[in-house]
């Protein structure tokens, strides 16, 4: 199990560099995550976007060009497009968000002719690591799903396991996250937590323990779970938390990034490649660790 995401830039490196196409590239943070990625071998990049930008941020970040290729598009949209296009091809493997709205980038990925869809729902995860915390965490789904349904729920998880799998974790425990750790029957949240976990016991959800619903407490601490009496599989052991919205999806991860000082990395899954998705307002470093993780999942 990688614990860290130390530990997920040493395994990276081991591997083929992969082939990061960049939507809308003309952004100085992507562009450092660029440079930083290449100092660290750990992918090879398709700048796509306005080149007079590209050229102007990378001179002013030190950044050399070479053995970059470029590909001039000055609208985001058809930047996008060609992205997605460059991966639906094989000429790429991932594709990455540059300085594009997230809904205009995805727009590209969901098309019919040349997107990347599978069936499945796409959802978002973050990986999150912590500081004193043993292991790293991934929260689904805070950024992409608004009220997913239980079907949809079931997806989530599900695109959620072979994330885990690549982080080398063995078994995925799922938490489906409420506010108590009981069914109650005017908590719909605890309802869908219950038929989730039947699910994974039925094989309906496949490659994971799932159980809830779970208060976050007894999710990640073994003495609250043993305080409250809650035996269970996954209590205190949990790898994956699976929130009920997309409101406490993403207060639950910003609070581990502002309030405890963690590291995030940000990716969609659903897709035939996994699509690496940050906030535009993130550091360098949280999207070169977006591009680790994506590109080790890329290998499973």
């Amino acid at each position: 199990m990688m614990k860290n995401f130390a530990s997920v830039l040493e395994a990276v490196r081991d591997c083929q560099p992969s082939r990061v196409a960049v939507a809308a590239a003309h952004d100085d943070a992507v562009l450092e995550a660029v440079k930083a990625a290449k100092q660290t071998h750990i992918a090879e990049f398709i700048l796509v976007g306005d080149q007079d930008k590209i050229k102007k941020i990378a001179d002013s970040i030190d950044l050399s060009l070479q053995n970059i290729q470029l590909i001039h598009e000055a609208d985001d949209i058809k930047a996008a497009f060609t992205a997605v296009q460059l991966v639906a091809s094989g000429k790429a493997d991932l594709v990455m968000k540059g300085f594009i709205n997230t809904a205009d980038l995805l727009r590209a990925v969901l098309d019919k002719e040349i997107g990347l869809r599978t069936g499945r729902v796409l959802s978002h995860a973050a990986v999150i690591e912590v500081p004193d915390f043993d292991r790293l965490l991934i929260i689904t789904d805070g950024g992409m799903n608004i009220a997913p349904t239980l079907m949809q729920k079931a997806d989530i998880i599900q695109n959620s396991v072979g994330l885990g799998k690549a982080l080398g974790i063995s078994p995925v425990r799922v938490a489906v996250l409420g506010a108590v750790e009981v069914v109650n029957p005017d908590m719909p949240v605890t309802l869908e937590a219950a038929a989730l976990a039947k699910m994974a016991d039925r094989g309906q959800i496949r490659g994971a323990i799932v159980d809830g619903p779970l208060a976050l407490d007894n999710a990640l601490s073994i003495a609250a779970a043993e305080h409250k009496k809650i035996h269970s599989p996954v209590a205190g052991l949990a790898d994956v938390l699976l929130v009920p919205n997309i409101e406490a999806g993403n207060i639950l991860g910003k609070a581990a990034l502002f309030l405890a000082r963690g590291r995030m990395a940000g990716l969609i899954l659903g897709a035939r490649k996994p699509v690496i998705v940050t906030s535009r307002s993130d550091s360098h470093e949280g999207k070169l660790l977006s591009i680790a993780v994506a590109s080790l999942l890329s290998k499973f």
